[in-house]
């Protein structure tokens, strides 16, 4: 039951309100005394208070800036006389929710508390939601996901600890590296990314590192690497596996010594960064060959978040679908609402070799072509429904002399087709429905217009 705090210090004011909210179930709480007011904020769960701008010797906007004071987040309604509009408007600017005229009538009472409380369970909400997933810009509730997230709250919280982000491109690697630092201590200091396999290696280590001026012939400046413009923030190192093996060497020191030295420069510069490794690689099997150190590996390995292809979480999919639609749609300002069930199912089991970042290149490409309701199968792109056969159909027709019904000849080659792969899967309509290509609405409908039942 929400609790009620009422501050008046006329007594027939505290009375009628404490009936009125008894009504709709509240438990009113009342008082004459400021200062009994404010100790009951500070000692009680108040979900809302009725405060009098007039309390004899005392001025209600004082005791509504002390009431802040104690509960920021308390929620006030003022009660005014027609003489002190102004005033009430005043406590709106100290942060009141509104404010309400004597003489007043129940039913204001009513609709102006109901509306109090909705706003403050909305804000709670809110704040609860934000609060569990604030920096995280991923989208999806399946079980590896949402262990996912745990990793990186839990990790985020230790602002030295270096993370390896493994997983197949497009997965999001960089979501969770972000991720990470937006929900550490380090989120008001630079994010700095780089890929490590775009460059070459001497461009990588002056990007890294930097250098002085006269390092080399084209260095006619000093310019500060990412090391040093990430310091007291992240560096987030994709494609890691990509890095040539002389400069793993000199990242394995800066890992070790938290110290960096700028290619041409005399002295040791020390360096505060999280480190935030990545890589769609295997490294075990880089170590293997030669092509990555084992010591640098087990340098970055400290905290390892693994994710997983969109294929093995399929639960995710109608979620990111409904996602990136939503955000589409407001971007090109189109009108579509949602999948069909087909569409969806279609997009559902379709393999996403390119994860999260082809899902929502489908997407985008969808709302640029069409301007429908709702997205049909017919409106997605070939590779979702798979490539139509380049050679000769398997088989030779004759036409007879005297020619052919051709929707009869269709309708066997069809039913003889479907009837073989119902087969080939012993009857299960999902995958009959994968190796024809079609929606399993549709197998249904051909599977019973042609009466296709087996033992």
């Amino acid at each position: 039951m929400e609790k009620i705090l009422i501050v008046d210090d006329e007594a027939f004011i505290r009375e009628n309100l404490e009936r009125i909210l008894a009504e709709d179930g509240y438990r009113p709480i009342s008082t004459a005394s400021p200062e009994e007011a404010i100790q009951i904020v500070g000692e009680e769960e108040i979900s809302l208070v009725l405060l009098d701008l007039n309390l004899g010797g005392s001025s209600g906007l004082d005791v509504l800036r002390t009431m802040r004071e104690v509960d920021p987040e308390i929620l006030v309604i003022i009660i005014t006389g027609y003489g002190t509009v102004e005033s009430a408007v005043e406590a709106l600017k100290i942060g009141a929710y509104d404010y309400i005229k004597k003489p007043f009538k129940a039913d204001a009472i009513h609709l102006i508390v109901k509306l109090a409380l909705e706003t403050q369970n909305l804000r709670r909400k809110v704040r609860h939601l934000s609060k569990d997933a604030a920096g995280i810009n991923m989208v999806g509730t399946s079980p590896a996901l949402l262990q996912i997230f745990q990793q990186i709250r839990e990790v985020a919280k230790h602002e030295t600890a270096t993370v390896l982000v493994t997983g197949d491109s497009g997965t999001g690697k960089e979501l969770v590296a972000r991720a990470i630092h937006n929900l550490s201590p380090r989120s008001e200091q630079p994010f700095v990314e780089i890929n490590c396999g775009s460059l070459p290696f001497n461009l990588l280590e002056t990007e890294l590192f930097g250098h002085e001026r006269g390092a080399f012939t084209d260095a006619k400046n000093r310019k500060i690497g990412l090391f040093e413009q990430a310091d007291s923030g992240t560096i987030f190192l994709d494609e890691i596996g990509e890095m040539d093996l002389s400069l793993q060497v000199k990242l394995l020191r800066v890992l070790e010594d938290r110290k960096i030295r700028r290619l041409g420069g005399a002295r040791n510069i020390d360096i505060n960064v999280r480190i935030i490794a990545a890589t769609n690689a295997e490294l075990k099997t880089a170590i293997e060959h030669k092509a990555f150190r084992e010591d640098l590996y087990y340098r970055l390995n400290v905290f390892p978040i693994h994710i997983p292809p969109l294929r093995e979480r399929r639960e995710d999919i109608p979620h990111l679908l409904e996602h990136f639609l939503q955000r589409f749609c407001r971007e090109f300002n189109k009108p579509m609402k949602g999948f069909s069930r087909d569409a969806l199912d279609l997009m559902t089991r379709y393999h996403w070799p390119g994860n999260v970042r082809e899902l929502r290149n489908v997407v985008e490409r969808i709302c640029i072509m069409h301007n429908v309701g709702q997205i049909e199968s017919a409106h997605l792109p070939r590779e979702i429904w798979g490539e139509a056969p380049q050679s000769e159909l398997p088989f030779n027709y004759e036409i007879p002399p005297e020619g052919i019904v051709l929707d009869d000849v269709v309708g066997q080659v069809e039913k003889n087709l479907v009837a073989k792969a119902f087969r080939i899967t012993g009857g299960n309509v999902a995958k009959t429905a994968r190796i024809l290509n079609v929606p399993r609405g549709t197998l249904r409908y051909k599977l019973e217009k042609y009466q296709l039942v087996f033992d």
